[in-house]
């Protein structure tokens, strides 16, 4: 690694375990650093402090950090394959297909009288975007064995992604003022429902997802030369 990537490299990593550590610090209620050490290592703290800290504050920002570092992971990867630095999820439409499935679950289940149901309870709102973005890229991949060129495929994503908005913006004009306020803020990146659960089942997709962009490392520097030189 060259000096200059290095130091950048340092400088960032600092950078984030300050974020870190200020993102426990501030809400609601202001916390010390020293209580937030004290919580983490099993000090002497307010037991308010201590479940505040643990059970809250902690886990939304390790969320928020591992889902950062998907996205950023994932966007390179992207980038990468379409030879283009604006290259993001929504080229494709896949945020769009989260979005949808998001939407499906908190605005189209009460239209259909269908929110109590034992399914759709049981998938909740991480499942939902997943199987969202998953029908998309699903689409989006038995597209792209028929047609092998990238552009045309960048292009349906987009008109995939557009079509797809266009729906969920039909049901957020029907849905009630309670369900379109929690679709909002979802929308928004809130992670005030997150659970525990819920972060142990992200972490290690997340790892899995980190662990598979480092081994193709070199698959994608090759791409970047051109997809017939890399087929070469």
């Amino acid at each position: 690694m060259k000096p200059r990537a290095a130091l950048l490299f340092c400088i960032l990593s600092l950078l984030t375990v300050g974020l870190f550590v200020l993102d426990m610090t501030v809400g609601a209620v202001r916390i010390p650093p020293g209580d937030i050490w004290a919580a983490l290592t099993g000090g002497d703290c307010p037991a308010a402090t201590a479940k505040i800290v643990l059970h809250i504050r902690l886990l939304k920002a390790v969320v928020a950090l591992t889902a950062g570092a998907a996205l950023a992971v994932s966007g390179l990867q992207m980038q990468t394959l379409f030879r283009n630095p604006l290259a993001g999820p929504y080229v494709l439409g896949i945020s769009s297909g989260a979005s949808f499935g998001v939407a499906l679950f908190m605005l189209g289940a009460p239209l259909l009288g269908i929110a109590g149901s034992p399914g759709f309870t049981a998938l909740g709102v991480a499942g939902a975007a997943w199987v969202g973005a998953a029908a998309i890229l699903a689409v989006i991949a038995a597209v792209s064995r028929r047609i092998r060129d990238i552009m045309v495929i960048l292009i349906l994503g987009m008109m995939f992604g557009s079509g797809v908005s266009a729906v969920v913006q039909i049901m957020q004009y029907l849905s009630d003022e309670a369900a379109l306020k929690s679709f909002v803020i979802w929308t928004m990146g809130s992670l005030g429902d997150v659970t525990s659960s819920q972060l142990a089942l992200l972490l290690p997709a997340v790892g899995a997802g980190l662990v598979l962009a480092v081994a193709v490392i070199k698959p994608l520097n090759l791409l970047l030369l051109g997809e017939n030189y890399a087929r070469t």
